[in-house]
C-alpha cells in the first residue's frame, strides 16, 4: 500500500470489481490475483466485493472469505493512514525486534483512531539488516525505536 485511499462510492467499487473480474475472466487460479487487484485499488477487500468476486468466479462466498482470512496480507477493513508492519522472524528478534515491536505497540496505542495500524509480519527479506519494518509498503532496515519515531514523523 503506497498511498491512502478513500472509500469509493458503492457503484464505483462495484464497477471496479467488475473490471477486475473481466481482466481475469477465464484465467485458471484467478482468485489470488483478483484479491490482490481489489486490495491494491481500494486498500482493502470490502464485504460487498466478496459476494461479487464469488459470483464472478463461480465459487462460494465461504471459499473466497476463507482465502482472505488465511492470508494475513488481505484486509477487510479500510487501512489506517499509516500502516506499520514489524518483522517478527528470528533474525529480527535476535537483533532487537522484540523491543522494537513493543515500542511500535505503544506508538499505535497512543495514535488517534484510524491513524496508525500495527501488524506483525514474518520476514520482510531484510534479515541481514535486522530488525526491519515496512511503513506504507516501504521497507526500512536496521530500525531502532528512535529510527521508527523519525520514520513515522516523516509520514505525518
Amino acid at each position: 500500500m503506497d498511498s491512502v485511499r478513500t472509500d469509493p462510492a458503492p457503484g464505483d467499487a462495484n464497477r471496479l470489481v467488475q473490471d477486475i473480474l473481466a481482466r481475469h475472466a477465464g484465467q485458471l487460479g484467478a482468485l489470488l490475483p483478483i484479491l490482490h487487484d481489489v486490495q491494491d485499488a481500494l486498500g482493502y477487500i470490502p464485504d460487498e466485493a466478496v459476494a461479487q468476486i464469488a459470483a464472478g468466479i463461480q465459487r462460494s462466498r465461504a471459499e473466497v472469505h476463507g482465502v482472505i482470512q488465511f492470508y494475513t496480507h488481505f484486509h477487510t477493513t479500510p487501512p489506517a493512514r499509516t500502516r506499520v508492519e514489524v518483522c517478527r522472524a528470528e533474525s529480527c528478534q535476535a537483533c532487537g525486534g522484540q523491543a522494537l515491536y513493543r515500542h511500535a505497540e505503544d506508538l499505535a496505542a497512543r495514535a488517534p483512531a484510524g491513524q496508525v495500524s500495527l501488524e506483525p509480519v514474518f520476514c520482510l527479506g531484510l534479515c541481514g539488516q535486522s530488525p526491519a519494518v515496512m511503513i506504507n509498503g516501504r521497507p526500512h532496515a536496521q530500525v531502532t525505536p528512535e529510527k521508527l519515531d523519525a520514520l513515522l514523523a516523516a509520514e505525518a
